[in-house]
């Protein structure tokens, strides 16, 4: 018998998921022709970003070797002098001359003392400085990476993102301990905030900028600075992302400028602590910042830079073409190429014709690509060069290079529907999207060779102190009975850590020859044993042994030098 109950059943109320908003797309200044519907190209996001970045970076921290004798000397001894009361000084470091700022080393005590205090010994605070760094260097390329696909392109972002991870380069900047690498983070962050045009209602943008160029030239190298000319003409000449009519451009102008002398004078306050803190460590009254460009710029005949060496204008071609190989080429080829795209391809750069109350995207692109050829043209100029004072642009060299490919690449669609007189095919065609990929390929496949020749032939000096450390002062130790052997057939993963602390009654030097400058510092090598230099054929001065009395943040006299 079949039941007449029906049944009423009532839904509960449910608030509907709100539409996931879509994200914007070709709101660059360059712009895609084919495909513009289409999937949009993969791109890491930040996080994914910084993961994959921060695993190449990591291990150039672990496996790097160090480049400049001037980092070791200059940085990385002062600090070993901070934290453990004993290392080698140099003459730059010194209250005569002062060049090398208190402030910047300190900022590296944190990592290294976090690993004191956990009693994990000197070498593993060495590695986690520089492992510190290049966490820093990873979030500041992230940063770029993402603020390129976003506001220039999402190819040349993610062409960018590819020649950053894989550039032999930056495997040797990112780690570095260096005013230089220093400005490089800087500069990086800075030229990110950068790229999103200017714009009155934008204060933010101006004021991040210019802090952080600031900060890269008062706490690190103040001639990065020459990396902001561009940034700074397009503040106050530009129109940039405002639209100003005829009528209203003056108390405009006035008021970019007026915003730009505002962010000057805000910047200024990093001085204060830098300044603070030199000149309580060096005793005296000092501005390290300007006593570089002294010595560099006005030093005369009898100082200056030009005393350590000169090298031909073509030295920096060279060196580029070591560490960024087929990106070189690409990177000083941007601006011809722009030229030529306005010319052929012109709808790449603007949609529609700009107005006359805007700036073209092809005026702003061509300030965004200037940087590189300006401080490649300083640089040459100068008779002194060295690798490390590239490193502030190394990243721009990624960014030209990363435009030029896409700028080749529409160059190459343009050829495509020109010869087949059909767009639709030329969407379809896997041509374009490969010869860009094996350009970056082959940039990532020449500069693995490049890190591994470097690791092969130059990390000597870091695997000798090595095993001095884990071998052949355990050895002695071992030999004089101040270390029990360890029982037969123990593993060498099984092995407990080794106490050097016996070393001490043998009062041990290390001497240094004529090839002193590959000493990797003091962080390699375990108290109780000293390090000295010996008679060689090197005839010049010679870094002296700090003050050992007078050192562990006691703020007197750390300038103090006993002798050459």
């Amino acid at each position: 018998m079949t039941s007449n109950t029906q049944t009423l059943r009532l839904r509960r109320n449910e608030d509907p998921k709100p539409p996931v908003p879509r994200v914007a797309r070709h709101t660059g200044i360059l712009q895609d022709q084919l495909r513009r519907s289409a999937r949009r190209p993969w791109n890491p996001d930040f996080l994914t970003a910084v993961r994959i970045l921060l695993l190449i970076r990591v291990a150039a921290a672990m496996y790097s070797n160090i480049q400049d004798c001037d980092e070791v000397f200059n940085f990385w001894e002062p600090l070993h002098y901070i934290d453990h009361g004993h290392g080698f000084q140099t003459w730059e470091v010194t209250p005569m001359y002062a060049i090398r700022s208190w402030a910047y080393v300190l900022l590296h005590l944190i990592p290294a003392r976090l690993l004191l205090a956990l009693n994990l010994g000197k070498r593993p605070a060495f590695f986690a400085v520089r492992i510190a760094i290049a966490v820093l260097s990873t979030l500041c390329e992230a940063k770029l990476c993402r603020t390129v696909v976003e506001k220039v392109n999402e190819r040349v972002g993610r062409y960018l993102f590819f020649m950053l991870l894989f550039s032999a380069g930056m495997w040797n900047a990112a780690p570095a301990f260096l005013p230089s690498s220093f400005a490089m983070y800087a500069t990086t962050l800075a030229f990110a905030y950068a790229l999103e045009p200017s714009t009155v209602k934008n204060k933010q943008r101006t004021l991040f900028v210019t802090m952080l160029f600031a900060t890269g030239a008062i706490v690190g190298w103040p001639f990065a600075l020459a990396l902001s000319l561009p940034f700074v003409f397009e503040e106050l000449f530009l129109i940039s992302g405002d639209r100003v009519e005829p009528s209203v451009r003056s108390s405009w102008m006035v008021s970019r400028w007026k915003r730009l002398f505002i962010a000057g004078l805000t910047s200024g306050l990093i001085f204060v602590p830098v300044i603070a803190i030199d000149s309580t460590t060096y005793g005296r009254w000092t501005i390290v910042p300007w006593n570089i460009v002294r010595y560099n710029i006005f030093g005369g005949s009898e100082r200056g830079p030009d005393l350590y060496g000169t090298a031909p204008w073509y030295f920096y071609i060279f060196n580029l073409l070591l560490n960024f190989n087929v990106l070189v080429p690409l990177a000083f080829m941007s601006l011809p190429c722009l030229a030529i795209t306005y010319r052929i391809d012109r709808k790449r750069l603007e949609m529609s014709k700009p107005r006359p109350d805007q700036s073209s995207p092809f005026t702003l692109l061509t300030l965004r690509l200037a940087p590189l050829y300006v401080w490649t043209a300083i640089l040459t100029a100068q008779a002194h060069k060295e690798e490390r004072f590239m490193f502030p642009a190394y990243p721009l060299i990624c960014f030209n290079a990363a435009v030029a490919l896409y700028l080749i690449r529409g160059w190459m669609e343009v050829a495509y529907i020109s010869a087949t007189n059909s767009s639709y095919r030329a969407s379809k065609s896997i041509i374009f999207g490969a010869v860009t990929c094996s350009v970056v390929v082959l940039a990532g496949l020449v500069s693995l060779s490049r890190i591994l020749a470097l690791w092969h032939y130059y990390h000597a000096p870091l695997s000798v102190f090595n095993r001095l450390e884990a071998s052949e002062l355990p050895r002695l130790l071992n030999v004089t009975g101040l270390l029990p052997p360890l029982p037969l057939g123990t593993d060498e993963s099984d092995a407990p850590s080794i106490d050097l602390t016996p070393i001490g009654e043998f009062d041990l030097r290390l001497c240094l020859g004529k090839e002193w400058y590959r000493f990797p510092g003091h962080y390699l090598v375990p108290n109780g044993v000293k390090v000295d230099f010996v008679k060689s054929e090197f005839d010049g001065l010679l870094p002296a042994h700090f003050e050992e009395s007078r050192a562990k943040l006691g703020f007197s006299g750390w300038g103090d030098r006993r002798g050459a």
